[in-house]
């Protein structure tokens, strides 16, 4: 399983060229069977990104620009009436793919944002009464530019709650800029991308995942860390349950990443901010917020 791990690691490496971080955090939500927030300016390479992670894994991808006249419907699919079979027949969305990038989720308006991120919690969508179980594996890369705001419509901490990480991508470093303009071969480079795994496999790496021991000891720092995040002083919202649950998550899959089947302190406190900071509220943010409304 580890050999099949870094196989996927290398093969999105070689066709994106960014922070090796920004995979390892795609890979963990992969792994935990969680979905990613990206909140970076365009054109640092989050398409690039998800588009390599599909193939390398052998799975589809779906790419859905997120707009202002964007219906549900144009998500998650819709049901047409067949005269010849007297039937309606769904017609699946954009949302039935292994890895689908939803580009500015923040300018869909909230309830087309609903509707994603509730096939994103449930692992299915529901037309016309009837329930559409989604494959996995079945990970959504949500971007966000956070230099932009004027029409957009912000997500809520409820709904932020539903992905696993946020994270941000960040410019290169020279060095590898330079190499990412040399090496250009066109839009669609990640195309001609040969699978390293099948989709089976990857689904025998989130059951092993989910089997990763993780120590008692471990078990009740983790439960310290969210029980101090609910008494400090500066956070008027701290870590739930379900948060705790995430951090645990992301640290048996940083666990497997790293060829281990245990979990260790550094896997759960490398990844520890990108899992819990946007499920919190620092006081200040949370007074402004009352004041306004």
């Amino acid at each position: 399983m580890d050999d099949t791990i870094a196989a996927i690691r290398e093969r999105i490496a070689t066709v994106y060229f960014g922070s090796p971080s920004a995979i390892d955090s795609l890979l963990c939500c992969v792994l935990a069977r969680g979905h990613l927030l990206l909140e970076d300016v365009p054109g640092v390479g989050k398409t690039a990104l998800a588009s390599a992670a599909a193939r390398a894994i052998g799975g589809e991808f779906r790419r859905i620009q997120m707009t202002s006249d964007l219906l549900p419907a144009d998500i998650i699919g819709v049901s047409v009436y067949q005269a010849t079979e007297s039937d309606f027949r769904f017609i699946p969305g954009p949302v039935f793919a292994n890895v689908v990038i939803a580009d500015e989720i923040n300018r869909a308006p909230p309830r087309t944002q609903s509707a994603l991120l509730e096939a994103m919690n449930e692992a299915a969508v529901t037309v016309d009464g009837r329930t559409y179980r989604l494959d996995e594996p079945f990970v959504v890369i949500a971007t966000q530019n956070p230099a932009e705001y004027h029409g957009t419509y912000p997500l809520p901490e409820s709904q932020l709650d539903r992905f696993l990480i946020r994270t941000a991508i960040g410019y290169p470093d020279p060095e590898t800029e330079a190499r990412i303009i040399g090496s250009y071969r066109g839009p669609n480079a990640a195309g001609s991308l040969e699978a390293a795994a099948s989709l089976e496999q990857v689904r025998a790496l989130q059951a092993a995942t989910d089997e990763t021991h993780l120590a008692p000891e471990l078990a009740a720092y983790i439960q310290e860390l969210a029980q101090r995040s609910r008494t400090h002083d500066d956070i008027a919202v701290g870590l739930s349950t379900r948060g705790a649950l995430a951090v645990t998550r992301v640290a048996k899959a940083s666990a497997r990443l790293g060829g281990r089947d245990y979990v260790t302190t550094d896997d759960i406190t490398d990844h520890f901010l990108q899992v819990a900071a946007h499920r919190m509220i620092v006081r200040g943010i949370h007074d402004a917020q009352d004041h306004t409304a």
